[in-house]
């Protein structure tokens, strides 16, 4: 739809501000822990610690530190034990929510949720409350200064993305989760750089908001995706572009 922005979008403009100021590097060291933990410290054999090593290097976060952090999560360091949790609800005006989390304290990560969702007048529901809305697909944000559509077309396809969807100044790679490494890698060999690559929850279909519906939501989006706690936020929300400056200058 012109003139509008999906949060999908927003998000990822909203990450690119995030790890420049390293506000990124805490949830980035919770995913590459939590990938050693699942799968070894080799990333060679682990296709989701090496998406997370080249996320986190594309943050500029030093190599020590990834270091440190693989080798907490495969247990050659001592350090704290991650869960991944995942939680669901509706935002004013009906828009559904995903959050998943790596929390080290259950109790504490959904009393934090709980209160921001009461608080901008939405509600936390209970599992596969929301979740049928949404599909798990990977998702590769590059901005668009970075390349043209029809180079990035041909290089996504042909190492096996399902699309390419062409934003305002973003350009969004979609693949099946199992192919997001190969697209990942692919883009990276042709010196594309990239915002982020992630699995992630993307809804089937989105709600539009106006007013002091887009409002509210947006902040409780903003408020759930500055929680240390939270890997990343999914909703079914389409955002007319002067709602979003409005909320901008507030």
């Amino acid at each position: 739809m012109s003139g509008h922005s999906k949060w999908s979008t927003i998000k990822h403009k909203k990450a690119v501000k995030d790890a420049r100021r390293g506000k990124m590097f805490t949830k980035l060291i919770k995913d590459l822990t939590m990938a050693a933990r699942m799968g070894g410290s080799d990333a060679t054999s682990n296709p989701r610690l090496r998406t997370a090593i080249a996320v986190a290097k594309g943050a500029s976060m030093p190599g020590d530190t990834i270091d440190r952090a693989v080798k907490k999560g495969a247990g050659e360091l001592e350090g704290v034990s991650y869960e991944e949790v995942t939680y669901e609800g509706h935002a004013l005006g009906g828009a559904a929510i995903m959050l998943q989390t790596l929390t080290d304290n259950k109790n504490r990560t959904v009393s934090e949720v709980r209160h921001l969702f009461t608080k901008n007048g939405g509600s936390l529901g209970q599992p596969n409350s929301v979740a049928w809305m949404f599909t798990q697909q990977g998702i590769i944000s590059i901005e668009k200064d970075q390349t043209d559509e029809d180079r990035l077309m041909e290089i996504a396809l042909d190492a096996g993305a399902e699309d390419v969807i062409v934003g305002d100044d973003m350009f969004e790679v979609v693949t099946v989760p199992n192919s997001l490494e190969d697209v990942r890698l692919a883009l990276e060999n042709a010196n594309i750089a990239m915002v982020s690559a992630e699995a992630n929850m993307v809804p089937q279909n989105t709600v539009s908001l106006a007013g002091k519906e887009a409002e509210q939501t947006l902040r409780l989006l903003d408020a759930l995706q500055e929680l240390d706690d939270v890997q990343t936020v999914s909703a079914n929300v389409e955002i007319a572009v002067e709602e979003m400056e409005k909320f901008s200058a507030a």
